[in-house]
């Protein structure tokens, strides 16, 4: 691609780590640090490779199944985006430490379908099949007390038992404005249906997407920095491609940069999911300046002020 003679980068923020990111990670850093290596962890805590590689190197073993923890007296810790409910059981009864790092929006969520279910109502769950927190959340009831919805069809031919009462509740990573035309093809045709007091779509995603949608208009390439099971992060791509963006893609590293795709385009977006570290978007800004000359701009829609204290098993004594 030859040199552009100057690039305009257009920063989204909010953008990358949000509160229960920053929870998950620095659980494992403290249980790393009180109990030393090995900490194991059940999934990927969060969804980025970087991140992941950086904490493997510290002493963090990554497992998919509690099976592959030998006996030890050394902690397992469920990722941010939730476990069934058998995972801490099955912890439990083999007197492993475990240790709960689930983003406690996505606990919001895991906490209204069980009084969902406790009211006698069948659960709708709007989320993508297979993703870990939709794993997580269905986990929480038994089986057949709550039913997918993926799409506007899963929707229209869902048929409802005779005489029972209805509630949904979501994933918390998904497309704010694919989960509103969803929510409201359910109210359409189950008007008494419940919903949560506020939606579960959380505050980091949705300020995200807004950025996004901010941003795309001004320009015609959007990189989104993050891993490609990262649900957010291929939302926020999606978003991009919806604003008109002519280049939108989701990538890990600088060097997943599409500089062929590229050629002739100066206005760049940039953004990152809410587990990509800002030091992935640095990176990229740089290699953009080896390429030319860069002026950054940051497009602010919201100031994110959200913490969440560690799990009560690794906060300070006292």
């Amino acid at each position: 691609m030859p040199m552009a003679e100057k690039y305009k980068i257009f920063l989204c923020a909010p953008r990358g780590f949000c509160a229960g990111v920053v929870r998950a990670i620095d659980a494992v850093e403290r249980a790393l640090e009180i109990y030393g290596a090995p900490v194991y962890v059940r999934h990927e805590i969060v969804h980025n490779k970087y991140v992941v590689d950086n904490l493997k190197k510290k002493g963090a073993i990554f497992i998919e199944e509690l099976d592959e923890v030998p006996e030890t007296s050394q902690p397992v810790i469920f990722s941010a985006h939730g476990v069934p409910k058998s995972v801490p059981e099955a912890a439990r009864a083999r007197n492993l430490l475990g240790i709960d790092a689930t983003c406690p929006l996505v606990t919001k969520v895991h906490r209204e379908a069980e009084i969902h279910f406790k009211r006698g109502r069948l659960v709708l769950l709007i989320g993508h099949v297979g993703h870990p927190e939709v794993i997580g959340t269905m986990g929480q009831l038994p089986d057949g007390a709550i039913v997918l919805v993926e799409t506007l069809a899963d929707v229209e031919k869902f048929v409802a038992p005779q005489g029972r009462d209805l509630a949904y509740v979501t994933q918390t990573t998904l497309s704010v404005d694919d989960t509103r035309d969803m929510v409201g093809a359910l109210r359409a045709r189950f008007p008494e249906i419940h919903g949560p007091h506020k939606e579960d779509i959380c505050y980091a995603t949705t300020n995200r997407q807004d950025a996004v949608k901010a941003v795309a208009p001004k320009v015609e390439a959007m990189l989104v920095v993050g891993s490609p099971n990262s649900s957010n992060s291929q939302r926020l791509r999606e978003v991009a491609e919806i604003g008109g963006c002519r280049v939108a893609r989701l990538i890990l590293r600088a060097q997943d940069i599409p500089w062929d795709d590229m050629a002739g385009i100066t206005q760049i977006g940039i953004t990152a999911g809410a587990s990509a570290p800002e030091i992935l978007v640095e990176e990229i800004i740089d290699a953009f300046r080896a390429r030319g000359e860069v002026e950054v701009e940051t497009v602010t829609l919201a100031d994110e002020r959200m913490f969440f204290p560690l799990p009560r098993e690794l906060r300070p004594a006292g």
